[in-house]
Order: structure tokens, then C-alpha cells, then sequence
């Protein structure tokens, strides 16, 4: 082979819908690597047909076992190996973050080939603030499992960016509208491809819209974070440290009459304290 890489993993994220989307660099290296583990080696042989590499493949999926996982590790002394998914960016709820780490405790070079991620893509194309942002992947499919893990991130102030299936859809947004209020959301869909859309609205807006027929294609729902609150007055405080101080030491209640009422934990210690020493 010309000019072959440097023996190594090589994380390499691919288009997720336009072919176009492939950065020369990813071209290059799928071209120059010795072996591409894929999810789907259909999906992904005609990546490499558009890349021009003749690259040989072998399937990597969560479903690999360990055995394939060290035969892999060890073959990265002296190969380079290519690491893509189906579409998008490798490790971002797609396989590939127990390799990586053996990889990185093997003493084995891993290089990153960075490019598409609907994630990030979705977030570009919602306009809601992009300045914090929490990843959620894919929510477990069970009802009272999906609204507890709504309800560990309802009062996190920064968007939210999670994947969904179009069946499932309209019951995630109805349950993401339950755990976490009418707030702004995007459904993005078929990113980067021919009908590629954003559509915007609060969440039970949404939810209705889907309700009808679920949509086609890869989707990405983005919702807004939590509405600014009003300052909680002294007396509001006082009553939720009461009650907290009634169970707690002064610096837990302090954190939890915090977190809840929004208000810096200086404030709420210290008036704890305040609290404690009138007891």
C-alpha cells in the first residue's frame, strides 16, 4: 500500500444522510486503512465505493464479543483499523466505546477523524440556546423507566438533545411534555437529506402533530431548558429550610432547598445556619 497509515484505531464518522458530508480527511483514511469495522457492511460498502477505497471490512456492533474485541486491540500494534458507524460520528449512541477503551489500555494509538453528528446538527437547525446542551441518546422504550430519566434531567438548565425512532415518537414527546412542562421544542428529521426538515412548536404542539402517523427517517428531538424562575422570596426560603433542617444537616438542607428553589447555595447555607442557631 503507498503511504499507509500509522498503525492505530482511527475514529472516523461518516455523513448521515448526504455523501457529500464525507470530509476529504475521512476519505482518505478510509482509503489508506488496512480494515474498516463496521456496524452494517452494506450500509458501509457503499461509503467506501463513494470514497473510492477498496478497503476490506469486518462487522463491529454492541453485540461483538470480547474475544473479537482483544483480537482487534491486538491486531492495532502493527494495522491501521477504522472505526465507523451506519451514519454520523462512532461512540455517539452508536458502538464503540469499549473498544476505545481497551484500545486506550492496550497502549494503543487512537486517533480521532471528526466530521457529521446529528446530534449537533439538530441542535444548529432548532434555534433554542445552544450555549449549554445535555446528549440523552436514545430513552428507555418502558413507560415508568422513560419519565424517571425525564425527571432526573427536568430541572437541568441547559437543551436537551435526544434520538427517537418515528413509532415512538409521539409518546416521547407527550412524556417529555409530562415530566418537563409546555416548554419550546424541534423535531428535526431526515438531516442533511433531500426532505430534511425542522419543525418547531412547544411539545404537546408536537406531540399532536405526530400523533396522527408517525414520521419517516432518522430523528432528533431538541427541547429548550426550563423557564427562568422568579428569585424565591426570604420567607419562601425560610419555610422550605424549616422543613429541610427538620431531616438534614444545614449544609445538605442548604443544598436541597437550593437546587429546588434555584437560588445560590451561599445564600441558602447561610441562612441555614442562621436557622440552625435560633433551633
Amino acid at each position: 500500500m503507498t503511504n499507509p497509515l500509522p498503525p492505530g484505531l482511527y475514529i472516523v464518522a461518516t455523513p448521515i444522510g448526504n455523501l457529500g458530508d464525507l470530509s476529504p480527511r475521512a476519505a482518505d483514511t478510509l482509503r489508506r486503512a488496512d480494515l474498516v469495522l463496521a456496524e452494517d457492511k452494506r450500509v458501509t460498502a457503499r461509503l467506501l465505493a463513494h470514497a473510492g477505497a477498496a478497503t476490506r471490512m469486518a462487522n463491529y456492533n454492541d453485540h461483538s464479543s470480547e474475544s473479537e474485541r482483544d483480537t482487534i486491540v491486538a491486531r492495532l500494534g502493527e494495522e491501521a483499523i477504522a472505526l465507523v458507524s451506519d451514519a454520523g460520528s462512532p461512540l455517539v449512541s452508536d458502538p464503540g466505546f469499549k473498544l476505545v477503551r481497551a484500545a486506550r489500555a492496550a497502549g494503543r494509538q487512537v486517533h480521532t477523524v471528526p466530521g457529521p453528528s446529528a446530534a449537533i446538527a439538530a441542535l444548529t437547525l432548532s434555534g433554542l440556546p445552544t450555549d449549554r446542551f445535555l446528549f440523552l441518546g436514545f430513552l428507555p422504550p418502558k413507560t415508568k423507566a422513560r419519565a424517571d430519566a425525564i425527571a432526573e434531567v427536568a430541572n437541568i438548565r441547559a437543551t436537551l438533545v435526544l434520538y427517537e425512532s418515528g413509532p415512538r415518537l409521539a409518546d416521547t414527546l407527550r412524556a417529555l411534555g409530562d415530566g418537563l412542562g409546555d416548554r419550546e421544542a424541534a423535531v428535526a428529521r431526515e438531516i442533511t437529506k433531500l426532505h430534511e426538515e425542522c419543525v418547531t412548536g412547544d411539545l404537546a404542539e408536537l406531540a399532536d402533530r405526530y400523533s396522527a402517523a408517525a414520521p419517516k427517517g432518522e430523528i432528533v428531538i431538541v427541547v429548550g431548558p426550563p423557564p427562568e424562575r422568579a428569585e424565591a422570596t426570604d420567607a419562601e426560603l425560610d419555610a422550605e429550610l424549616h422543613e429541610a433542617l427538620g431531616r438534614l444537616s444545614p449544609s445538605r438542607a442548604a443544598a436541597d432547598v437550593a437546587e429546588r428553589l434555584g437560588v445560590p447555595r451561599k445564600r441558602a447555607y447561610a441562612r441555614a445556619l442562621d436557622l440552625e442557631r435560633q433551633r
